[in-house]
Parts: structure tokens; sequence; C-alpha cells
């Protein structure tokens, strides 16, 4: 999810060409308004977006109960937010122009970490 189509399109075709399913989205309210469609494995979004940025999205998301494995991807790579992004959850924070290799293993670890995750409260759950 960004603002600027360049880095959508650009985003859209290195991970189709991983053989990664995509869907793009130009703003978090686009993105919100598709969930009903179905929760994605993983949420690429840039920190600074018009209406709502990619950390407001991160605290709606949470504070609905939403878990989605986040990579915040930014052109302003500042320490405080980086952290803050963190703490909120985001399971990365990559700073533009992304490194090819850095965004897949990103998205590794974190949808990784968050099958895990999703096996161990399965597992709570069917306990008796």
């Amino acid at each position: 999810m960004d603002d600027d189509p360049s880095v959508l399109k650009a985003l859209a075709r290195l991970l189709k060409a991983r053989g990664i399913e995509v869907r793009t989205y130009g703003s978090a309210r686009d993105f919100l308004t598709s969930l009903p469609d179905g929760r994605p494995e993983c949420l690429v979004v840039d920190l600074q977006m018009p209406e709502m940025t990619g950390l407001e999205l991160q605290r709606h998301l949470i504070r609905t109960g939403i878990r989605i494995p986040t990579i915040v991807i930014t052109a302003h790579n500042e320490g405080e937010m980086r952290e803050l992004c963190k703490s909120m959850g985001a399971s990365d924070f990559l700073s533009k122009p992304l490194q090819d290799t850095s965004l897949l293993a990103a998205i590794d670890k974190a949808t990784r970490i968050d099958a895990r995750d999703r096996r161990a409260r399965n597992a709570e759950d069917d306990e008796p």
C-alpha cells in the first residue's frame, strides 16, 4: 500500500515475479474497504500517506482486533518512528529505496512468524 503509483507498480512486479499473490492499494481507506474480501497474509504499507498514515492504519487494525503482519516502508528513515512502529507490532521497518532481498526476507520472516503464532493460538484453543 502506497500513495505513489510507481512504487505500487514496482512492488507488485517484484512480488508477482516471485510467485506472491499481490493486491495493491493507493490508500489505507481503499485497503480497509477491501478487508471483507479476505485478510492478506502480509501487509506492506508506506508510513507517509495522505488521509491515514501507515502508523494510523496499524493502530486502527490493532484497535479492531485485526492481526496482519505488517512491514512499514518509508522514504524518511527516522529512528524514533522505527521504534514506534515496531512497538505497535510492525514486523519490520524498511527504508526506500527498497532492496529486493530485504523486502522479500522481511515478508518471509513476517509470514513465518504469523503462521507459527496462529498455530500456537489454535493449539491453546483446542486445549480442554
